[in-house]
């Protein structure tokens, strides 16, 4: 990893405010900004106090002898405590009338749809648990699972939760090698796929990847394959199983073991610039009440609310707020396997309509892809049932915030902008929807229990509207235990930039009301004739052009200052030429100035992206910069985008 600098110059000036209605306040968990201070405020001064106060909302078999051990990096919370996270998932809601409450409402790519009720789901996860015990699963095992957005997918890691097995998720669009190296890395024992999945009316073969895959895998002993799209299959006898054949015997009965709190509950990878995959390693107590908390303070989750979250699983969104923070707070959430366009541009405001959701998290992506796709589409559904919208993935900018606003919550609905990472487990700072004064392009404030700072690399704090690190001064329940299998590299990687503290590899800055603002990753900086300039903040000026749908800024280097500025842009309609890169470049000065002043445009008609929505602008630079690509690039979606991005280069 790259020695961040800092003293990153903000030049995004945003001073829209919208404050929280009257009546949304009125009913929300957290309603006023006086109750938020205290909380903020005891969770700093006596985390230990504030989170065992916290921890009193999930079920325990047996209580914890401290709250929390050790300082960072090297942290445990209620040591001594045993739960089981499928058990507060699934078993407490079975005492009340929750039982027969829809779970999950699930929809297929096809148009196939299926609800579960709490009853039915817990009876499938004690099945399912019971057929991993019979192929061998014991606890403290690893399971890697490779399905598609399917029911399935929840049932199998509320399965592994149920045994003490962590399970491992790797995205469903991935290849056969991003499957070898991620269950051998984690020492899978068995994993779970289907004969496919649906993606764009077309069937993905995850079975034959995973046969692909085991040629380089030693450790997997057990294949468990669901039917899903029917495709034929090769299946190998003792090795392979069908999922309804062991199903079909499988008994209901299965109950939750006992796990510390420490106990590993998944391994989840993310992208490393090294080439070699990092395994984010969450235990059960600390990421479980750091989810269901969340889930509750942000999303204002009510027992009436139907709330969908558009992630994949095979994400960390999808792990903490599709599967355990909803369903810990007993509540109902929607999955839905397909593409966001498929078989039209309507697709998501369908299911809206359909299921009278309340509650619609997703990407700054996808709402960019919205933008594109125009209004007319949205226009077309009754989008009256949704009360709250949310934004994860990435910094949302302001124009885009706006279209959110206005045409989708039609001037009504709060927006929660979330900042958070597959690291962090849950949602760090975030606005709260009955109390933030909400401002577009802005995190806002950090959640209780969340003690975040902008400093410089000397760990010095800086003051309002200096750019620096974004890093955590306190340990907080959620945060990952470690990279499984490499201490060391979790060390360096988190914890050696600044002293004695987390550092998120983001640089951000504070406003005057003591708001965040996210500014991209510190390895996205640019560094032009001296200057440090934020690339979401070019990016930010770029889209507010009306012609602009999407753009990406990268640094390149230049003989006389040091660093460039080259700008992929994707239009809403049309090719670009010589004269719009000439407005654009002016939009950019007359909103930013001289200083960030592009020195390349470059129109394509897409950008490479990870499969949850992501640049990676470590490509681009690459590119830009006229060498060839390094570094990991298993999350790649759609390598044709890269591939016209060459030939255009050369």
């Amino acid at each position: 990893m790259q020695t961040p600098s800092s003293g990153i110059q903000s030049t995004l000036q945003e001073h829209r405010k919208f404050p929280p209605r009257p009546e949304f306040s009125a009913s929300a968990h957290i309603s006023t900004v006086a109750q938020y201070e205290q909380m903020w405020n005891q969770a700093k001064d006596d985390p230990a106090g504030f989170w065992g106060e916290m921890a009193n909302q999930l079920d325990w078999f047996k209580k914890w002898d401290k709250v929390l051990e050790g300082t960072m990096p090297e942290t445990k919370w209620f040591v001594g405590g045993q739960l089981n996270a499928s058990y507060n998932c699934l078993d407490r809601h079975l005492l009340t009338w929750r039982k027969n409450k829809a779970a999950i409402i699930w929809e297929g790519e096809p148009g196939d749809r299926r609800t579960l009720t709490y009853l039915e789901l817990h009876r499938e996860v004690c099945q399912f648990a019971n057929c991993l015990k019979r192929l061998g699963v014991r606890k403290g095992d690893r399971v890697a699972l490779y399905l598609p957005m399917i029911p399935e997918l929840a049932i199998a890691m509320l399965a592994c939760a149920r045994i003490g097995a962590a399970h491992s998720i790797v995205f469903g669009g991935f290849s056969a090698d991003a499957v070898a190296d991620r269950s051998n890395d984690a020492q899978a024992k068995v994993i779970v796929t289907a004969d496919g999945g649906w993606r764009r009316g077309k069937d993905v073969p995850l079975k034959k990847a995973v046969d692909e895959s085991l040629k380089k895998s030693s450790t997997v002993e057990k294949v468990v394959v669901v039917r899903r799209t029917g495709w034929h299959v090769d299946m190998v006898p003792d090795r392979d199983y069908w999922w309804h054949d062991l199903m079909s015997s499988a008994s209901a009965d299965c109950d939750a073991e006992p796990v510390d709190s420490e106990h590993p509950l998944f391994i989840l990878y993310t992208s490393g610039s090294t080439g070699k995959p990092k395994g984010v390693l969450h235990t059960t107590g600390g990421y479980l009440l750091g989810t269901t908390m969340t889930s509750r303070w942000v999303f204002d989750l009510k027992e009436e609310d139907t709330y969908w979250c558009t992630a994949d699983i095979g994400w960390i969104t999808g792990h903490s707020y599709i599967v355990y923070g909803p369903l810990s707070n007993g509540a109902t959430t929607v999955m839905y396997e397909g593409a966001p366009n498929w078989p039209d541009e309507g697709r998501f405001w369908e299911i809206i309509e359909r299921y009278r959701v309340n509650i619609f998290y997703t990407a700054p992506t996808a709402i960019r892809a919205f933008i594109k796709w125009g209004d007319d589409w949205p226009n077309k559904y009754d989008l009256s049932s949704l009360r709250l919208l949310g934004s994860v993935g990435e910094p949302i900018n302001p124009e885009a915030w706006m279209w959110y606003h206005t045409v989708i919550g039609a001037e009504r609905c709060p927006i929660v902008d979330t900042w958070w990472q597959t690291e962090t487990g849950a949602i760090m700072i975030s606005p709260l929807p009955g109390i933030t004064e909400t401002k577009p392009g802005s995190c806002t404030r950090p959640l209780p229990g969340v003690v975040p700072a902008i400093v410089t690399k000397e760990g010095a704090e800086l003051p309002a509207n200096s750019g620096g690190l974004l890093v955590m001064k306190q340990p907080w329940p959620s945060m990952l235990r470690t990279l499984y299998g490499d201490h060391e590299r979790f060390k360096q990687t988190y914890f050696s930039t600044v002293e004695g503290c987390y550092f998120a590899g983001d640089g951000a800055r504070t406003d005057e009301d003591g708001y965040i603002w996210v500014m991209g990753r510190v390895d996205d900086v640019l560094n032009v004739a001296g200057h440090r300039l934020s690339t979401m903040e070019i990016e930010s000026a770029l889209v507010s052009h009306s012609l602009v749908s999407e753009a990406a800024v990268v640094g390149f280097p230049h003989e006389i200052k040091g660093e460039g500025i080259c700008c992929f842009v994707t239009l809403k309609t049309g090719d670009g030429n010589d004269s719009l890169e000439k407005e654009l470049i002016s939009h950019v000065r007359k909103h930013i100035g001289a200083l960030a002043t592009p020195d390349k445009i470059r129109f394509t008609a897409g950008l490479p992206k990870t499969r949850s929505g992501k640049i990676m602008r470590r490509l681009l630079r690459d590119i830009a910069a006229g060498r060839e690509q390094t570094g990991d690039t298993t999350t790649l979606e759609d390598f044709t985008v890269l591939a016209k991005l060459r030939e255009n280069d050369d």
